[in-house]
């Protein structure tokens, strides 16, 4: 089933009270999915290469991290410790050999940007968020998820969003038929998903489009193009936010507007905490219908 979220701001008045709104929302969708939760966060851009990492034994896996990456790089490395995550602040250029180095020491990569930090978990969105602290963060847009497995297992790695390219990613409601098919497609591009989850191949396929020159509303469009299934997909980028619907559009979801804010919700009960509400332009998505903001 699934519960999604997502928050676009327009102006820059919300943005310390990002996270709060968007726990709010999430919570509110547990219910459809108890087993995992997560968000994406889009905050300040970093002066270097911002990558969330995840470990099951970050006391061990991230104890002299810091200073082992200052020694392999020769620059200096920042990180920060957020329960089973963290997040690094690297210099340009670093990505290969850091994601060398860590693929060595079994630590999982979440996601790589200047602006995006993601966190998910196993558990309820309330504990998982928490656990983050992501009532306390600010940004400028954030989509999360809350996740009833159906396709594959209940494990960190399964839930959403998946991020397969800088500072994007995707969470989804839905199945899709033909991802084993795309999947083979998308690794002859480049693009190999490390899941058998198949909304990473949609992450995937949205990271393909965007490489080749397309804009987030024209990945977007090829999805009812070439993605087979019954999907709603909610994306986020460095400076984008977009939904779409498949043409059946048997998923939930509905979406409001304000000079402030655009947000969407599997249901209505997401957006009761949210300012303004009551003032809101408020409407279903179309199916086939992409819907796209850009800063």
């Amino acid at each position: 089933m699934c519960g999604i979220v997502g928050l676009f701001l327009k102006k820059d008045d919300l943005r310390p009270r990002l996270g709060d709104l968007l726990t709010e929302m999430l919570i509110s969708m547990t219910d459809r999915g108890p087993d995992s939760a997560g968000i994406a966060i889009y905050g300040d851009a970093s002066q270097g290469l911002k990558m969330t990492i995840q470990s099951e034994t970050p006391d061990e896996a991230f104890t002299g991290l810091e200073d082992n990456l200052n020694a392999l790089l020769g620059a200096p490395v920042q990180m920060r410790v957020v329960d089973t995550h963290a997040v690094l602040t690297l210099p340009e250029g670093s990505e290969a050999e850091v994601r060398a180095y860590l693929a060595e020491k079994g630590i999982r990569i979440m996601g790589v940007g200047q602006s995006m930090e993601i966190f998910k978990e196993v558990g309820l969105p309330k504990d998982v968020a928490a656990r983050f602290g992501i009532r306390q963060m600010a940004g400028s847009h954030g989509i999360g998820h809350t996740r009833m497995a159906t396709e594959s297992a209940v494990t960190t790695l399964g839930a959403h969003p998946f991020s397969t390219d800088g500072d994007q990613c995707l969470v989804h409601n839905g199945s899709l038929s033909n991802h084993n098919r795309v999947r083979r497609e998308l690794a002859r591009k480049g693009f190999v998903p490390q899941t058998q989850n198949d909304t990473e191949v949609a992450a995937c396929y949205i990271s393909s489009r965007l490489a080749e020159g397309a804009n987030l509303g024209e990945a977007l469009e090829g999805t009812l193009d070439d993605l087979d299934g019954f999907f709603t997909f909610v994306v986020g980028t460095r400076n984008g936010f977009g939904v779409v619907r498949d043409p059946i559009a048997c998923k939930p979801a509905v979406m409001a507007e304000t000079d402030s804010y655009v947000a969407f919700g599997s249901e209505y009960r997401a957006f009761a905490n949210l300012p303004g509400i009551e003032d809101a332009r408020i409407w279903e998505p179309e199916p086939a219908t992409v819907y796209f903001w850009e800063r």
